[in-house]
């Protein structure tokens, strides 16, 4: 029986942190389950999709999901979660831009998500907060809720990794 484990990928747009978490989600599995957060909105985005699913191959299941990932039953899987970031932006447009309640929301999503499901979760999201401080107030808060979320997974997780240039680095 497999035991629980959370793993973070974390870094830069383009820092190599979904191909970092294709291979880890293939060292733990030959059937690993995508579970994409993401809305599609446009042309460019939808091709941006397309190319990822070639690339992981036909043997990957993939699951549509933009908030509510606990009403998956991925129990024994290897699932990985493609991206955090557009998670958290799914729940704070859907929280009214509120950060407290958005947070509030993403933690309990997560802790029922986790707890209730032995699987190898590996969860990919953006540092957002390591560029400049954003004129826009909306940005900063978003930027913050992402932080904070950020910490709260790595909290919990069992191996935090940061990927650079396509270089990952394990930091827990």
């Amino acid at each position: 029986m497999r035991q629980k484990k959370i793993i973070l990928v974390t870094g830069g747009q383009r820092s190599g942190k979904s191909e970092f978490s294709e291979k880890l989600a293939l060292e733990h599995s030959d059937t690993p389950v995508y579970l994409a957060t993401a809305r599609v909105a446009d042309d460019e985005f939808r091709e941006r999709v397309r190319k990822h699913k070639a690339r992981r191959g036909p043997n990957w299941s993939t699951i549509e999901e933009e908030i509510f990932l606990s009403r998956h039953d991925l129990s024994q899987k290897t699932v990985l979660i493609d991206c955090v970031t557009m998670w958290v932006t799914n729940v704070f447009f859907a929280s009214g831009e509120d950060v407290t309640a958005s947070l509030e929301k993403l933690k309990s999503e997560f802790d029922r998500f986790t707890d209730h499901h032995d699987a190898v979760y590996i969860f990919v999201s953006n540092e957002i907060g390591s560029g400049g401080v954003s004129p826009n107030a909306m940005t900063r808060r978003f930027t913050d809720l992402q932080g904070w979320f950020n910490q709260y997974i790595a909290a919990h997780a069992d191996e935090v990794y940061l990927t650079v240039s396509g270089i990952p680095l394990k930091i827990k």
